[in-house]
């Protein structure tokens, strides 16, 4: 059998798909590049709000034309949530999501497909070529008012330390130079079992060290001034992503939030204090309901004093069973738009201010690949896009440029 897999959303779906590709290459089967290949497309779909989930429907339609033989598997939180809309022959929601390499097996002499594979070995589709992500846990216990992701994916579950370990040791075995670590919330990692993100970080470096090691999303509440201190190994990506989701104190109350914008504005100066030429990146929402001008207003100062190197703005988007949903006060959504398009605009300016401090400079570069127009791309170990040109194949490779200018999105470079 020809399997073709694709994910919407967050890197923890991607981590999924990748992880599923592996599952069905172990199990004999090929996974392809392209879905006019496949007897079954596998899709990861994503309904954290409704452009996600509008995304999701679409790609299933959009893989149905490109090949109308291929039987389509969705999965993820789209199916999860029991919405319809998706043109799938099988659904299968997150709580089964580890056996669904089984249950597309059990369906393969319905569906009259063969499962023999003329090549059964995993293919570049598998894995990425660069920074393979890890995935440390699942599930969340947190119920922020907007969020539906806690109903989706269910309490929080942690992996074992030793079975991320292995799995780190097993990247490092195949070359890859950089590990992300993601989930749903990170920084709760190992409390059910006297662990926590801090002791699993300072195993990997200790005993399945990566040339890399990065950090996914974080909540400024799992934070103490300790942590920072495990960035004086240089290996640790200088890169915190720190969801603040608003700036003004009245809104972050409303979103249960445990924190305010001032306690948020300290840690992210703790954090730079300790980290040099720190990346700190975030989530905002604009237009939450209740959301007044003036606390808008608020929100936007906060968020341009900070200064982030990147900011993804979100509309707010009601989901059906979370508690903003049914609050008073919905914001409209054309004020939403507004709202998020000018959030937007000092995140743009906030981000090229913090790229231009490295014009300049020589930085050690992850090459990943090489763009149609032949510029190599690749990132610093603090999430600075870096293009530069070059005749040899820089895949997977660390290599320093220097940074001559700014580059649409990130900085133009040269190898050193």
């Amino acid at each position: 059998m020809k399997v073709y897999l694709e994910s919407l959303g967050c890197k923890l779906n991607q981590c999924e798909r990748d992880a599923l590709a592996a599952q069905f290459a172990q199990a004999g089967h090929t996974v392809v590049l392209e879905p006019e290949r496949a007897d079954v497309c596998v899709v990861n779909t994503c309904a954290v709000t409704h452009v996600a989930a509008r995304k999701s429907r679409q790609r299933m339609r959009h893989l149905q034309r490109r090949n109308p033989a291929a039987r389509l598997v969705a999965t993820g939180c789209y199916v999860t949530m029991g919405e319809n809309g998706l043109a799938a022959d099988l659904c299968v929601g997150n709580e089964a999501k580890d056996a669904l390499v089984a249950r597309v097996e059990a369906q393969l002499e319905q569906w009259d497909i063969g499962t023999s594979s003329e090549d059964p070995s995993i293919v570049e589709a598998a894995r990425p070529r660069t920074r393979p992500m890890v995935k440390i846990q699942d599930g969340c216990d947190n119920e922020c008012a907007y969020c539906i992701v806690h109903v989706l994916r269910g309490k929080q579950r942690n992996r074992p330390r030793d079975a991320i370990l292995s799995e780190v040791a097993s990247l490092i075995r195949q070359g890859y130079q950089e590990v992300v670590l993601t989930g749903v919330h990170i920084g709760s990692y190992g409390r059910d079992r006297s662990d926590s993100l801090t002791g699993l970080v300072r195993a990997i470096l200790s005993h399945t060290p990566p040339n890399r090691l990065r950090l996914s999303s974080l909540e400024p509440w799992d934070i103490d001034p300790a942590f920072f201190a495990l960035w004086e190994d240089p290996r640790l990506c200088r890169h915190l992503h720190l969801s603040l989701q608003s700036g003004c104190d009245r809104t972050l109350a409303r979103m249960n939030r445990s924190y305010t914008g001032a306690q948020y504005a300290d840690l992210v100066a703790e954090a730079r204090e300790a980290i040099p030429d720190l990346a700190v990146t975030t989530d905002v929402i604009a237009g939450f309901p209740g959301e007044t001008e003036t606390d808008f207003e608020e929100s936007a100062a906060l968020i341009a004093r900070i200064g982030f190197a990147r900011t993804h703005v979100f509309v707010y988007s009601p989901r059906p069973g979370t508690q903003a949903a049914d609050m008073p006060d919905q914001t409209e959504p054309q004020v939403r738009s507004k709202r998020a398009a000018h959030l937007r605009s000092i995140g743009r300016a906030s981000g090229q201010r913090f790229r231009r401090r490295f014009v300049g400079r020589t930085m050690p570069v992850l090459w990943e690949m090489r763009r149609a127009d032949g510029q190599w791309s690749g990132l610093t170990d603090n999430y600075l896009r870096v293009y530069a040109h070059s005749e040899e194949d820089l895949a997977n490779t660390i290599r320093p440029a220097r940074a001559l200018g700014l580059e649409r999105g990130g900085l133009r470079g040269a190898l050193a």
